[in-house]
């Protein structure tokens, strides 16, 4: 019976022009070993198609490895009438996968830059942290990359970026600790050299 959806959905995707990208079989086959190893049966009704389904959706978690995070950044607008203040983006829903064991990390970043005479469009300092946090990371390693990425592209005075987000590798196994929540920043140009600009920016990152 589930094979039997699972058709009647890829024939409908296909009617509708929504076919999904065919699966290797080598993939499948892994998918099916790692669910024998854990103890189930990859053949019962329930998980016929989960080896498909499993590959699609990470797939799709890691979507950041065909892109270049850069070219969200390489359109810019220097009609900002005069504006030479922080320029501050929180509260920034992403999710991405550690890569030491695959588990989500879930997170709300805070970005901020000081820039020099031209301005990024909002929504594309978040489509950079996703082309990063779309791959396997670790929370320092994705901070320090969407940092670099805004410094090198925007060239402002100044950057800051902090991350706060959950690691089911902590909360879901291992020390099984729920509710614990990472920190991490980077600072660069102006927020790191002078006092001033970096107590304005923690001000701003905290109220």
């Amino acid at each position: 019976m589930s094979s039997l959806v699972g058709r009647d959905e890829d024939d409908f995707n296909n009617r509708a022009g929504l076919a999904k990208p065919p699966v290797p079989d080598d993939v499948q086959d892994a998918i099916r070993t790692l669910i024998r190893w854990a103890g189930d049966d990859p053949t019962r009704e329930g998980l016929l198609d989960t080896s498909k389904r499993v590959a699609r959706a990470w797939k799709e978690y890691c979507l950041g490895y065909g892109e270049d995070p850069a070219v969200h950044l390489s359109r810019t607008f220097e009609e900002v009438g005069g504006y030479d203040e922080i320029v501050l983006l929180k509260e920034i829903p992403f999710q991405s996968h550690c890569e030491h064991h695959m588990a989500p990390i879930i997170g709300k970043p805070a970005i901020a830059y000081l820039p020099t005479d031209h301005v990024a469009g909002i929504s594309k300092l978040a489509r950079a942290l996703h082309g990063f946090s779309r791959r396997l990371q670790v929370q320092e390693r994705l901070t320090a990359e969407v940092a670099q990425c805004i410094w090198d592209n925007l060239k402002p005075q100044g950057v800051a970026v902090v991350i706060e987000a959950s690691h089911s590798c902590m909360t879901a196994r291992g020390v099984s600790t729920p509710g614990v929540i990472m920190t991490t920043s980077q600072m660069m140009g102006v927020f790191l050299e002078d006092e001033r600009s970096r107590e304005e920016v923690l001000r701003l990152l905290k109220s």
